[in-house]
């Protein structure tokens, strides 16, 4: 058999997908699982932007799209930025993508040689490090540490950046810990930014309407200094519950842009016709679901938080934000679960928490910091408390 390619061996696959999978694969078998493992709201796409779809595909609009978006979509994102963000982006300064891991795809193949450098901040989306390697650049890891909510500190930052970085991606509200800045600790971010004007800066804005203490800023609105050298991503999958439709977009400089979708004309073109249609009538329908929804997503995070709190051995910090809870379970390991793993590792712990007691979560060591499990509340609330019950039951009869 003729050989894979070698940038295969050090992309890995998604311990939330791996931990899906198995999940599911217990579902299988009969076994009540509830899963808490997935980053995809509950909710269903609203009816609006279902209706818009199927008007546009029974109206024929069902050929090959723009690669960079329909005229309509952008405009609708164009009015998106400025109403949410209060940042004035041209048409040709915007591009929608297949989700918005393709976006960020698209912009570290776009700009990303051998030798550079992408600062993450840690805990991290697990899709980031792979990404930055799949464009032959060097992931770069700055610590977040939970004393500091998970934070990135300014003094961090400035240690972090070398010559060879060419890209800072920040997370906030994150995926995994649902850490969020405050608009003070975004200026302080980007008061270190402005010292570096070599350096490229990504902000992934996916989870800006679920924030829960406090408002969401983004660094191009706090700062429009860096906006020439800033990609604002963001898409339709968490806000509007619509992850199936796969719509991602960003607003950047004219020149990144355009790079970013000749790098798209050749990977994959322009995104399902279809799929724009229904992202136009989200971004311009009724926005108040917004507001609900992060209502119930709030309620649901301060269930785990306080039910987290009764299980021994865990820790959990209160996030600001987004639809996750990074809970610390150092207080667990060296200890046995009733199934007899010894739980060494965050790994450890997951595994035998889902295989016992049929509740799946994603180890920490996935999003770069141990010992911590993922913990999803991005489902119903009655699943959530027995998930926490089981969770509860699981740290008490370890020995």
């Amino acid at each position: 058999m003729p050989a894979l390619a070698g940038r295969l061996k050090d992309i890995a696959v998604s311990a939330s997908v791996v931990m899906g999978s198995r999940a599911r694969e217990l579902a299988a078998e009969g076994k009540k699982v509830i899963s808490l493992a997935a980053g995809e709201p509950d909710f269903a796409t609203p009816a609006h932007a279902i209706e818009a779809a199927h008007k546009a595909a029974l109206a024929g609009d069902t050929k090959y799209p723009p690669t960079d978006g329909t005229k309509a979509l952008k405009q609708a994102i164009q009015k998106k930025f400025k109403r949410d963000n209060n940042l004035d982006y041209a048409l040709d300064e915007i591009l929608v993508a297949n989700g918005g891991k393709q976006i960020i795809m698209d912009a570290l193949l776009a700009t990303c040689d051998a030798g550079d450098e992408v600062l993450i901040p840690a805990p991290y989306w697990v899709s980031y490090a792979d990404m930055a390697k799949l464009a032959t650049a060097t992931p770069t890891f700055v610590n977040c540490p939970q004393n500091n909510g998970f934070k990135l500190r300014p003094e961090d930052l400035e240690a972090a950046i070398t010559p060879k970085t060419k890209w800072l991606l920040l997370n906030f509200p994150s995926n995994p810990t649902g850490a969020a800045c405050s608009r003070a600790e975004m200026r302080a971010i980007a008061d270190v930014m402005l010292k570096h004007p070599d350096v490229w800066i990504l902000t992934d804005d996916m989870y800006e309407h679920l924030v829960y203490d406090g408002g969401f800023c983004t660094i191009a609105e706090i700062e429009p200094a860096l906006k020439d050298r800033v990609l604002t991503v963001n898409g339709a999958s968490k806000s509007y519950a619509m992850t199936g439709w796969r719509v991602g977009f960003a607003g950047g400089p004219k020149p990144l842009i355009k790079a970013m979708a000749n790098m798209q004309g050749q990977l994959t073109s322009g995104i399902s016709t279809i799929s724009q249609a229904a992202t136009v009538a989200a971004l311009e329908g009724p926005q108040d679901l917004l507001a609900e929804r992060a209502a119930i997503y709030r309620a649901r995070r301060d269930l785990v938080v306080d039910m987290l709190a009764e299980a021994p051995g865990l820790s959990c910090h209160k996030p600001e934000g987004a639809f996750y809870v990074y809970p610390n379970i150092a207080g667990c390991i060296g200890k046995t679960s009733p199934g007899g793993r010894k739980i060494e590792t965050d790994t450890d712990f997951a595994l035998a928490l889902l295989e016992e007691k049929l509740v799946a979560t994603v180890q920490g060591t996935a999003y770069g910091m141990s010992p911590y499990i993922r913990i999803s509340y991005a489902t119903d609330t009655e699943s959530l408390r027995e998930a926490c019950t089981r969770i509860q039951e699981f740290c008490r009869a370890l020995s």
